[in-house]
């Protein structure tokens, strides 16, 4: 959610929601992709990069999932991943995402308008899922994080599921997000689910996590060696204080207190 250098202050002011309740809209989206070039959730590429490259090939088929007006397949693409698919539930983001790629000579990144509840892609067909930050949307209306709504609860569901389903046997979902392994972790080591779970994290003052789950992996005691839990820092930096993260991270703790 950290904007990206360079950005206008007073265009960021403009496009910011008045409540966190507002990312569930889908006029909301879009009427800022209209608006609005470029924006990084959770960080830049360049932060996490070298967590890409241990768990991306370049011969890797990637599903990136609600692409917005993100980098990241642009990114992914400079560092020799070219069989892309971005996927986004705003026709406003699909259109400037495919003229964008278009103008870019990107010709093998693929952009369509899909739900991430509804894939419509085939099984097994994807080397690498990703979401970044799309996932934490779902959690916006949750209620409390311990025991999240069942509404909540069956959209994340139906989710999960349809990335498993679209994975290869040994494929890898990335999940870069907010939330914490005690908060995700009952949802990933869901029984309906083949897939190891481990995490790592990046960022100054917040703590953003990097999930990796592989596919045909699990582990059979649900143990995930080398991934113990710790209290995020709340040392908050500068940029992070006036970027979007705050805000919604505030918004939401409002929401469940």
């Amino acid at each position: 959610m950290a904007e990206s250098e360079g950005s206008n202050q007073a265009d960021k002011r403009d496009v910011a929601p008045s409540t966190a309740l507002d990312y569930l809209d889908p006029s909301y989206w879009d009427e800022r992709f209209s608006r609005e070039e470029h924006y990084e959730w959770f960080k830049d590429y360049s932060h996490f990069r070298h967590l890409m490259q241990q768990n991306v090939k370049p011969d890797s088929s990637v599903l990136e999932l609600g692409c917005g007006n993100s980098q990241l397949c642009d990114n992914l693409y400079k560092d020799g991943v070219t069989d892309i698919t971005c996927i986004d539930l705003s026709a406003v983001a699909v259109e400037r995402m495919q003229k964008r790629v278009q103008s870019k000579g990107y010709k093998e990144i693929k952009v369509l308008e899909a739900d991430m509840l509804d894939l419509p892609f085939g099984d097994e067909c994807f080397d690498v899922v990703i979401e970044k930050g799309t996932m934490d949307v779902l959690f916006v209306d949750s209620g409390d994080p311990w025991n999240p709504r069942p509404a909540t609860v069956a959209k994340v569901m139906l989710m999960l599921q349809g990335v498993h389903r679209v994975l290869k046997p040994d494929g890898i979902f990335i999940s870069i997000t907010f939330g914490q392994p005690h908060f995700r972790r009952p949802l990933f080591d869901s029984p309906d689910f083949t897939w190891s779970v481990e995490w790592n994290t990046f960022g100054d003052g917040f703590h953003y996590f990097f999930y990796i789950l592989k596919k045909g992996r699990r582990s059979i005691d649900g143990e995930r060696p080398g991934n113990k839990l710790q209290a995020p820092s709340i040392n908050l930096f500068h940029d992070e204080l006036e970027s979007e993260d705050y805000l919604f991270r505030t918004n939401v703790d409002e929401m469940d207190s």
